[in-house]
């Protein structure tokens, strides 16, 4: 199968429209954009990007933004095989990568339990690109050897997360929609044992006309001191002071 081959009727494609440019799009991602009868797109897919298709598609939104009124997603399963029974060729367009905190695979495997014809276009996940937009390396060899990417969603009460094996384990951390929980997260890996001058990278809307990076200590950002707005990246570690300008603001 070519990747970037026209949709054909009945056939949906889960595309990764990666952090928000679209100059930052595969090119399998940009042409079955532009040909598609149907976008379903999640909320932090950017206005650029929507703005590469036809006049004639049909644009539904299908976001989830914490604390507000979202789709569910058993609802945006079942359109998405309704859409395809239609005959309709549907691009399922996800911010950054379908499968990285995206519950791609949850549509994936309503497709294939419908007998939909599907594809899937991986995108650019935040998680590398709004750090390396921002001049920080996830990885550093003088660093890490290991890297972590976490939901900011787990910073509850009933979190999943072990804090003292992710301390121990993992000298850099990544969390996705990490703006809410910011000073939980910062307040439980404080309390793991990590060193509350260890160095945080906030990077709000990666790639677009509003990024804005913020940098300081977990400490600062357990006390409060230290904010995020939605949508961010959030990056702990001491790659973050190895952090290099290379963009005029």
């Amino acid at each position: 199968m070519k990747l970037d081959a026209p949709l054909k009727a009945g056939e949906v494609a889960l595309v990764g429209a990666g952090p928000g440019a679209a100059s930052l799009l595969t090119l399998a991602a940009a042409r079955l954009i532009a040909d598609c009868d149907i976008i379903v797109h999640d909320a932090l897919v950017s206005d650029e990007v929507l703005a590469m298709a036809a006049v004639s598609t049909e644009m539904i939104p299908a976001g989830k933004r914490g604390g507000r009124a979202s789709a569910n997603q058993s609802d945006i399963c079942e359109m998405l095989v309704a859409l395809a029974q239609a005959g309709k060729r549907v691009v399922r367009l996800k911010g950054g990568d379908p499968f990285v905190f995206g519950r791609g695979g949850e549509e994936v495997k309503a497709l294939a339990t419908g007998g939909i014809r599907f594809r899937i276009i991986p995108g650019i996940t935040a998680g590398v690109a709004a750090p390396a937009m921002a001049g920080i390396p996830v990885t550093d060899r003088s660093v890490n050897a290991t890297l972590a990417f976490l939901t900011g969603h787990e910073a509850s009460d009933k979190s999943r997360m072990d804090w003292q094996a992710l301390v121990k384990a993992f000298p850099v951390l990544v969390f996705y929609m990490g703006a809410k929980n910011l000073s939980a997260i910062c307040h439980s890996l404080l309390q793991a044992g990590l060193d509350g001058k260890t160095p945080v990278a906030i990077i709000h809307a990666a790639t677009t006309d509003d990024e804005k990076t913020t940098v300081g200590s977990i400490q600062a950002a357990s006390d409060g001191y230290l904010q995020a707005q939605s949508p961010a990246i959030v990056i702990i570690g001491d790659v973050v002071a190895s952090r290099t300008i290379w963009r005029d603001k």
